[in-house]
């Protein structure tokens, strides 16, 4: 989005609509989502829904968050994105704005008082996303550029969720939830990087996809993805029934016509669709729906 490619005297307003957009607003829920979730099936009553702790949780991972989490991305992968045409249109470009790493650094640092608002109980949790959310772009271990451990790191979209859960609860997360979780986000991060295997390439970056190539990638995806709705099954085999729409759905694009890069736009809605209606089916037993009445 060439528009909010701004510089430091761009003014105000365009700085903020830079970071906005760094933040991929489309992507918001990846984060917020296992918040909402965690949150509600920690709940005992409509008491712990709304509390200044779930609001601050929720608040810090709508968007100081993501604006951490993209914005160390963007800043380390400037020599990179420099080729990416998703950086023309979807997304920025950073282009060595003095204000971005600034803005960048503020919203990591926005997780300690965060800290303070949780049960200590969840602090591990909070310090696992600071630490991969860094380290999955920055150096030395900028796990991104690793193949399988860019896929594995992605498992901090998990632990906002197990964080509130944490908190709610007063104890840690149940097991298998945490495990299918990580599961799902390694096998959507990897198909979401099926689009940019021939540039990550060209650039000499390796990665879990341009490891196996595109046809052996969407293998790997439907197998991680099952081994989520598996492991979503073993807590509740409804859960799991939900979750089995993901391997057949990457099966059904492999062995179609299908654009791979107008499939992975579909999944923010696909993902927002089913995260809803598990935040619900969580909701209808800690808010009944006869109690409504």
């Amino acid at each position: 989005m060439s528009g909010a490619d701004t510089d430091d005297g761009g003014g105000v307003r365009d700085a903020l609509r830079y970071l906005l957009v760094l933040s991929r607003p489309r992507f918001w829920l990846y984060l917020t989502g296992p918040v909402m979730v965690g949150v509600v099936y920690a709940a005992d009553g409509r008491g712990d829904l709304l509390t200044p702790t779930t609001v601050g949780l929720f608040a810090y991972f709508l968007l100081p968050a993501n604006v951490y989490l993209y914005g160390v991305n963007d800043v380390f992968d400037a020599p990179i994105d420099a080729e990416n045409p998703k950086k023309d249109d979807r997304e920025v470009r950073y282009r060595g704005q003095r204000f971005v790493p600034a803005a960048v650094l503020a919203s990591g640092l926005a997780l300690l008082p965060v800290a303070a608002l949780v049960d200590p109980i969840a602090w591990p949790w909070l310090a696992g996303f600071a630490v991969l959310a860094t380290a999955y772009s920055a150096p030395p271990l900028r796990l991104k550029t690793t193949p399988l451990l860019d896929s594995l790191s992605n498992g901090l979209y998990v632990l906002p969720g197990a964080a509130a859960y944490a908190t709610v609860a007063g104890t840690q997360p149940p097991l298998w939830p945490v495990l299918g979780g990580v599961c799902w986000t390694m096998a959507m991060h990897t198909f979401s990087a099926i689009p940019d295997i021939e540039p990550d390439r060209a650039a000499g970056i390796a990665t879990t996809a341009t490891l196996l190539g595109e046809r052996r990638t969407y293998a790997y995806c439907a197998v991680v993805w099952g081994l989520a709705a598996v492991a979503f099954g073993v807590a509740d085999v409804r859960a799991g029934a939900v979750l089995g729409i993901y391997p057949l759905l990457v099966v059904g694009i492999a062995l179609s016509s299908v654009d791979v890069e107008r499939a992975y736009w579909w999944y923010p809605a696909i993902n927002a669709a089913v995260g809803a209606g598990l935040t619900l089916w969580g909701l209808a037993k800690v808010v009944p729906p006869s109690s409504l009445l």
